[in-house]
């Protein structure tokens, strides 16, 4: 029987506090070789050949933690039987017709490789130092690819446990873990790349995974958030309190963890409105670097309002005339003006649902009355619309207005194609604010198309989206389920 090793490995930058561990140590052993490694753009599946032998492993399964463990498939000399061949081919996602009945080397690269537009051949020359850490085999890598040198750290054992004991005696993390042909696809350009933005706001932590296609285009394989209230007591007190930080800080760890597994090559991430006003935000940051290892920039207003602008266009299609494009937030809302894709104005006010819901109770049930007062502060925050001409279309983002839509349209299951280009007119926000007033929490949770744990924020949200369109006499809106995130995403990995 077979039995798989459990295998961490590490590029470049990743892997600088690891080296250091390996200066005092004298190697077990020294190798160097050439080899030839099939690369896949719809596999990351390890199939070289070294001295001739066809060498062949399978990524069996992906522990929680990140490890990989493989197992050898096959380790056969050429010339190579189209079984063999078969077999190979289907680990990296390929179906090819074999005309010959046995392959050489130089036919397997010529008359296979090179006819198919998913396999790439590359040549790399690799010195390899082994060590003993830990009870872990660690192998230091200097390899030569296509003109270029870079350096991997591998650490492997038949025993999960001792892996993950001997990545924390060298300093690094087990997340990310990069194959050698998933770093050699990255290392050349080969294949789609991936790329993960986490937005950290006041109410929410969000996580966008996407995919570059060949057309240059992105395709989302992650879009998803959790409500976690980092800015709970925040206004009342100025700082983030010991609870919302730590509940937020696994959420973004969590939101890590799953970027790369799911094969992100960078992951970035930004705070808005609640890091920007809160005394220990740095607190909070220095809290997320140690968790996971993430350095997490906080923007200011107008940035945040410029990306949430430029994330709304690529759905609008044609707008005639002047636009505003506004996201509304647990902290603060952003205001963008503008004329197609030109902008001529943005900026951020303090306008967020945590504020007004802990000022006044929103999170439960109110009168008629408390409903009022609230309105009258929020519109007398939003006094920087005050005599503003009324834009020939406006665009809302952000979690309370997908939620206002999700309720209008009764959404069982969130479908952001359904969501994308809801029309809210001021009589719909008028029936759902009436809808929340009267309900508690608990009550609102049964709501269909809302998110439960938005049960307490949505009252407020309601009231800004709806005072927003009352301050520029405007009688609807136009929901996009879009947010800075996806702007972000562009910008940071490429358009």
């Amino acid at each position: 029987m077979t039995i798989g090793r459990w295998e961490w490995r590490g590029f470049g930058e990743q892997i600088e506090a690891a080296q250091r561990h390996f200066d005092d140590l004298a190697p077990n052993s020294v190798e160097e070789s050439d080899e030839t490694y099939l690369l896949s753009v719809r596999s990351d599946a390890s199939v070289k050949v070294r001295d001739d032998l066809l060498d062949v492993k399978r990524l069996v399964q992906v522990s929680d933690e990140g490890l990989e463990q493989w197992i050898p498939i096959a380790k056969d000399p050429f010339p190579e039987t189209v079984t063999r061949l078969d077999s190979a081919l289907a680990e990296l996602g390929v179906d090819i017709p074999l005309a010959r009945e046995a392959y050489t080397l130089a036919e397997l690269l010529d008359e296979v490789v090179a006819a198919c537009p998913d396999l790439h051949a590359v040549e790399v020359h690799k010195t390899r130092r082994r060590f003993t850490v830990g009870g872990s085999m660690a192998e230091l890598t200097d390899a030569h690819v296509a003109g270029r040198e870079v350096r991997t750290i591998a650490v492997e054992s038949e025993d999960h446990d001792r892996v993950l004991a001997t990545l924390r005696e060298l300093g690094v993390r087990p997340l990310p873990n990069v194959n050698v042909p998933h770093g050699l696809k990255r290392l050349l350009g080969v294949g789609p790349r991936r790329g993960a933005v986490i937005d950290v706001g006041t109410n929410s932590v969000k996580l966008l995974l996407g995919e570059r296609t060949g057309d240059g285009a992105w395709r989302e394989v992650v879009d998803r958030s959790e409500v976690t209230r980092l800015g709970e007591g925040l206004a009342g007190s100025g700082r983030l309190g010991p609870e919302p930080m730590a509940r937020t800080t696994e959420a973004v760890a969590a939101a890590v963890h799953e970027a790369w597994l799911q094969g992100a090559d960078e992951v970035v991430a930004v705070g808005t409105a609640g890091l920007r006003a809160a005394a220990n935000s740095t607190d909070f940051l220095a809290a997320v670097a140690e968790r996971c290892g993430l350095e997490l920039e906080v923007i200011d207003g107008e940035e945040e309002a410029r990306l949430s602008y430029l994330a709304a266009i690529p759905d609008l299609g044609t707008v005639e005339g002047s636009l505003l494009v506004f996201e509304t937030g647990g902290g603060s809302t952003q205001f963008t003006f503008g004329v197609g894709d030109r902008i001529d104005e943005r900026f951020s006010v303090e306008v967020g649902a945590v504020r007004y819901t802990e000022r006044f109770g929103l999170d439960d049930a109110v009168d008629e009355d408390r409903l009022a007062e609230a309105l009258e502060a929020i519109a007398d925050d939003l006094r920087a619309l005050d005599d503003r001409a009324t834009p020939d279309a406006v665009v809302a983002m952000g979690g309370a207005v997908t939620n206002l839509a999700a309720v209008k349209h009764e959404l069982a299951a969130y479908d952001p194609n359904v969501v994308r280009g809801t029309e809210l007119t001021g009589q719909e926000l008028d029936r759902l604010i009436e809808r929340f007033r009267t309900r508690s929490a608990d009550e609102r949770r049964g709501i269909v198309g809302l998110q439960p744990k938005r049960a307490e924020v949505i009252l407020a949200g309601a009231c800004i989206v709806r005072t927003v369109l009352r301050e520029l006499r405007r009688e609807s809106l136009t929901v996009s389920d879009r947010g800075l995130r996806h702007r972000l995403l562009v910008e940071r990995f490429g358009a």
